[in-house]
């Protein structure tokens, strides 16, 4: 997926907003009903549905029957409102759930945090000034909260938590990324291996790429695609909390 390489919004009037310290008011250009957290929904059912690219002051005041005027009354401008837009999602995440153990912790926050992608896909795409707001706050408390108690140092839980998040980011595209080329071709990943499958069995040479032929065949009859995106989630997500485990291991106290 392409970023959305536009401009940041300035970081003292991001914080001001996000912290709501100085909610702002009409001034006489406002609507009565009309504040920030509409603004900020409309903007993200916006983006939610016609993507980043559509997303203007313009649009968003369309979509609420203002003028273009009045959203300038609330928020400075599209940098700031996609900061607003990026920290309010996150305010989608449970953050109160803090059972079980560490392992089954994490492999909740990723889940969690690969729906939140695929609710709101444009946030893969937005290049924010990466400001601290409450709910940025609050997810990584809690992502942090996972790994503490387990004899490891500050900056490895924050690394910790880095890491399964980069592996969510990392996958959620790949799948984002397959999900446009299907719609693009208009052939999802089942109609396209049953209609090429016989084509490509015709055309391989099992005595040339003997590995390649045995386990692509194995694993298009397993998914039906060249890949499941579920399967590989959870797979590779296994394999990063059992690095995970090896770390915690070694940080574990030993008798003697």
């Amino acid at each position: 997926m392409p970023s959305q390489h536009g401009k940041s919004g300035d970081p003292a009037r991001s914080l001001s907003l996000l912290w709501r310290t100085q909610e702002p008011t009409s001034r006489g250009r406002g609507k009565p009903g009309l504040n920030v957290d509409r603004i900020v929904a409309a903007a993200t059912r916006l983006a939610d549905s016609e993507g980043i690219g559509a997303l203007s002051m313009r649009r968003v005041a369309d979509a609420l029957g203002v003028g273009t005027m009045s959203l300038y009354t609330y928020v400075p401008g599209k940098g700031e409102l996609l900061d607003l837009m990026v920290d309010a999602a996150y305010g989608d995440l449970d953050t109160d759930d803090r059972s079980g153990a560490w392992r089954e912790r994490l492999r909740r926050i990723a889940f969690a945090n690969r729906a939140l992608y695929v609710r709101h896909p444009w946030m893969l795409q937005v290049v924010t000034t990466r400001l601290l707001g409450p709910n940025l706050i609050a997810k990584y408390d809690h992502e942090l909260s996972a790994v503490d108690g387990l004899n490891l140092s500050e900056v490895e839980m924050d690394s910790t938590v880095n890491l399964v998040n980069g592996y969510v980011e990392s996958t959620v595209r790949q799948t984002l990324g397959a999900e446009q080329v299907a719609r693009d071709s208009g052939m999802d990943d089942e109609q396209w291996w049953r209609t090429y499958d016989p084509l490509l069995a015709a055309l391989a040479d099992d005595t040339r790429f003997p590995t390649a032929s045995r386990v692509g065949t194995a694993v298009g009859r397993a998914h039906r695609a060249v890949y499941d995106p579920d399967h590989e989630f959870s797979f590779g997500l296994e394999r990063v909390l059992d690095g995970v485990r090896a770390l915690v291991d070694s940080r574990a106290p030993t008798d003697g």
